[in-house]
């Protein structure tokens, strides 16, 4: 950490982009830290998988003569598109998991070629669902509580859509936590019965209903953001603080290339409007 340049807010872009950043700790970081590492970056496996998924899906659909169309991969990925196929391959053949990644991945390609094109069934939503439910599990307290935080607001987010048409949240809600379960038993009400335990769902709730889809993402990201520096404010200098490093680099470097000026302002404004209500740590007060 005290290796890495200093990343402030108001930047207009952090020093390093996250592909370097994944370069450098993939250089560095062994055993358990390689393992956060690289959980971290799945989730760009996942995003690619959909990709190489829906490329096939497309390729079956076309003429047997037609020319074979790939999208572009994320390069934040662990895997190359070689190795996705293997996996899929592997996955479509067997009821099991599959070698060299979490039995979830395995079980979306099988759930995929069964839903693919219902009404209702998102791929990229499905499997990030997934991957922050397993990520959820960390060794690592604190990316544990990340990627809950990360499973929660996609739940939240998930049923407030999911209820807004009338489908049934239970399709569509995941994961085995309190929030999932409050969604499911309180979905009438207009908070699920979160905000007296979760003290960002208002404030989530709030960006949800943002109509301009830009501002409801940075306010989306204003909150993640928030709880990365609250959460690492004590630990400065263990992988977890790598981590939210790596994570606050994402968000800077997504906002960057949206809206380098106007955009940037916006999210300090929208950080420092959250800092406002937000309660000071028992123990920064004692100290």
């Amino acid at each position: 950490m005290a290796g890495l340049p200093v990343m402030k807010l108001a930047d207009a872009k952090p020093a390093r982009t996250l592909l370097e950043l994944k370069q450098q700790l993939h250089d560095e970081a062994t055993g358990r830290d390689r393992r956060l590492v690289d959980d971290y970056f799945l989730r760009f496996d996942c995003q690619n998988l959909v990709a190489v998924l829906d490329d096939a899906a497309r390729q079956a659909e076309q003429p047997a003569d037609a020319p074979a169309t790939q999208a572009q991969l994320d390069p934040r990925g662990n895997m190359d598109r070689e190795e996705l196929s293997r996996i899929i391959a592997e996955a479509q053949q067997t009821e099991g998991p599959v070698e060299g990644v979490p039995p979830f991945v395995a079980d979306f390609v099988r759930t995929y070629r069964e839903r693919n094109g219902q009404e209702g069934w998102f791929a990229r939503d499905a499997v990030l669902l997934a991957y922050y439910d397993y990520a959820s599990t960390s060794p690592s307290p604190m990316l544990a509580d990340w990627y809950t935080l990360n499973l929660n607001i996609l739940n939240i987010l998930t049923a407030l859509i999911a209820r807004r048409q009338g489908w049934p949240l239970a399709a569509y809600v995941q994961g085995r936590g309190p929030v999932a379960e409050a969604i499911l038993k309180q979905g009438a009400q207009p908070d699920f019965g979160l905000s007296a335990e979760l003290d960002y769902v208002p404030a989530l709730i709030r960006a949800a209903e943002t109509t301009d889809p830009v501002e409801k993402e940075r306010q989306i990201d204003a909150l993640r953001w928030q709880w990365l520096e609250e959460r690492t404010f004590f630990e400065p200098f263990d992988i977890t603080a790598v981590m939210a490093y790596v994570a606050r680099t994402e968000i800077l470097e997504r906002w960057a290339q949206l809206d380098p000026e106007q955009g940037r302002e916006r999210f300090t404004q929208i950080i420092e409007d959250l800092r406002g209500n937000a309660r000071v740590p028992a123990e920064f007060v004692r100290k």
